[in-house]
C-alpha cells in the first residue's frame, strides 16, 4: 500500500502533466499544420465533445450516488444497467450522429476518426468517474493522463523530428492510441476491483428514475456546452475554415484559464462550501466564498495580463501570417472566458446550496442569448460576431447567477450583508 500523502502528491502531479500537455499541444498543432487543419481538428474535438452527452446523458449524476448506497456486493448490477442503458443510447445516437456527415458538417475524411474517438472517449470518462467513485483517484488521473495527456506529448515529439507526420491522421492515430490505453488500463483495474452482482435483471423502471433525475441537468448542459460547439460551426460559416484554425488557437489558450481554475481552485474549494452550508457554518461558508472570488480574480487577472503580453510573440514564433492577422479576436475571446470563469463564482455559491434552479436556467438562457446577440452582431461585424455573442452571453450568465445568489443566499451566508 502506499501512503496517502505520496498517492495525492503523484495525482496532482499527473493531473498537471495532463494539463500542461493539452495546453502545449494547442501551439504545436498550430506551427505544425495548417490553418484550415487546425479549424478541423477544433470542429472535431468540440464536436466528440459535445456528443459524448447524448451517449451518457449524464446519467453518471444518478447512478453515482445509488452505486454509494449499495452495498459493494451489489455494485455489479448497478453497472450492468449504466452499461445497458450505453448501449440503448449507442444505438439510438450513433446513427442520428450520421447526419453531420449527410450534411456535410464535418467532411467525410474524419468519418471513421470521429466514431472511434467518440465511443473512445465516452468510455474512458465513465471508467474515469467510476474509478474516482471506488476511491481509485491516482488510476483515475492516470487514465485521464492516457486519453488526453501522453498521445498529445507523443506527436508533439513525432511531428518535431518527422516532417511527414504532420497531419492530421498522425494526430488523431495518436489519440486514438491514447484511448485505447487509457480503456485497458481502466478495464484491468476495474476488473481486479472483483465486484459482484453482475447476474443482477436490468432493471429498466430504475434506469426510467434515474433519467429523469438526470434530465434536468443534462439539458442545461447540453445548452451551455452547446455554446462551446456551435460557436466553431457558426464562425466557419461566417469567416472561413482557414481562420476558423486562429479561433482554435485562440480559444484553445484563453480555455487554458479554465482548466487551472478548475484543477487549482474549483476543485478544491467548493467540497468546503457544501460541508459549511449542510452544517450551517455560516463563517465558513462566507470565508469560502470570499476565497472564491478572491483567487479567481486575481488567477484570472494575471493570465490576462500574461496573455496579452505573450500573445504578440507566440504569434510570430508560429510563423503563420493569418494568426496574426486574425489577432484582434483574441482580446474578445479571453474576455469571454473571464466573463465565464467569474460566473463560476455564484455558480459554486448557488450549488453548494442544492438551488440548482437558476443554474439550469441560466444555462439555458446561454444558448438563446448567444445566438440571438450572434446573429444580431453578424450584420454589422460578421468576423467578430461569435466572440461578441459569447462576451454578451456569458455577461448576462454572470449577472443571472449572481442575482440569484444575493437573492436565495440566506443573509449572514453573504459576504455582503447588513
Amino acid at each position: 500500500m502506499l501512503p496517502g500523502n505520496f498517492i495525492q502528491l503523484a495525482n496532482v502531479a499527473i493531473r498537471g502533466l495532463t494539463l500542461v500537455s493539452k495546453f502545449l499541444l494547442i501551439f504545436f498543432l498550430a506551427r505544425f499544420l495548417e490553418p484550415a487543419e487546425l479549424g478541423l481538428y477544433g470542429l472535431l474535438a468540440a464536436t466528440v465533445g459535445y456528443s459524448m452527452y447524448l451517449l451518457g446523458f449524464d446519467f453518471y449524476t444518478y447512478s453515482t450516488r445509488e452505486l454509494l448506497k449499495c452495498k459493494r456486493d451489489q455494485w455489479g448490477g448497478v453497472l450492468k444497467a449504466q452499461g445497458a442503458l450505453t448501449m440503448t443510447l449507442y444505438f439510438v445516437f450513433l446513427p442520428i450522429l450520421g447526419l453531420l456527415f449527410v450534411f456535410d458538417l464535418l467532411p467525410m475524411k474524419v468519418f471513421t476518426w470521429f466514431f472511434v474517438l467518440l465511443v473512445l472517449e465516452h468510455l474512458n470518462q465513465e471508467i474515469g468517474r467510476l474509478l474516482v467513485t471506488v476511491s481509485e483517484q491516482l488510476y483515475a488521473s492516470l487514465v485521464l493522463f492516457l486519453r488526453s495527456g501522453i498521445w498529445a506529448v507523443l506527436v508533439t515529439g513525432l511531428m518535431l523530428v518527422e516532417p511527414e507526420m504532420r497531419n492530421l491522421n498522425a494526430v488523431f492515430s495518436a489519440w486514438t492510441l491514447g484511448g485505447l490505453l487509457a480503456l485497458g488500463v481502466g478495464v484491468l483495474r476495474i476488473r481486479r476491483l472483483k465486484l459482484s452482482g453482475w447476474r443482477a435483471r436490468v432493471d429498466w423502471c430504475w434506469i426510467g428514475k434515474g433519467l429523469k433525475v438526470a434530465l434536468a441537468l443534462l439539458v442545461a448542459t447540453l445548452a451551455v456546452r452547446g455554446v462551446f460547439t456551435l460557436d466553431r460551426y457558426w464562425f466557419q460559416e461566417l469567416a472561413g475554415l482557414d481562420s476558423l484554425g486562429a479561433y482554435v488557437l485562440f480559444m484553445g489558450i484563453s480555455m487554458a484559464l479554465m482548466s487551472f481554475l478548475d484543477a487549482g481552485i474549483f476543485a478544491f474549494i467548493y467540497p468546503g462550501l457544501i460541508s459549511a452550508y449542510q452544517k450551517q457554518d455560516a463563517l465558513s461558508f462566507r470565508r469560502g466564498i470570499s476565497k472564491l472570488l478572491l483567487q479567481t480574480v486575481c488567477v484570472s487577472g494575471g493570465f490576462a495580463v500574461i496573455a496579452l503580453l505573450a500573445i504578440g510573440p507566440l504569434l510570430v514564433w508560429l510563423d503563420k501570417p493569418l494568426y496574426s492577422q486574425e489577432q484582434g479576436l483574441f482580446i474578445w475571446i479571453l474576455l469571454s472566458t473571464i466573463l465565464y470563469a467569474l460566473g463560476m463564482i455564484p455558480h459554486y455559491g448557488l450549488y453548494a446550496q442544492g438551488r440548482d434552479r437558476p443554474i439550469i436556467h441560466s444555462h439555458i438562457a446561454s444558448l438563446i442569448i448567444f445566438i440571438l446577440a450572434t446573429w444580431s452582431f453578424a450584420h454589422f461585424w460578421p468576423r467578430i460576431a461569435v466572440p461578441l455573442g459569447l462576451c454578451v452571453s456569458f455577461f448576462c450568465v454572470l449577472c443571472w447567477k449572481s442575482w440569484s445568489f444575493s437573492r436565495l443566499t440566506p443573509a449572514h451566508y453573504r459576504l455582503f450583508h447588513s
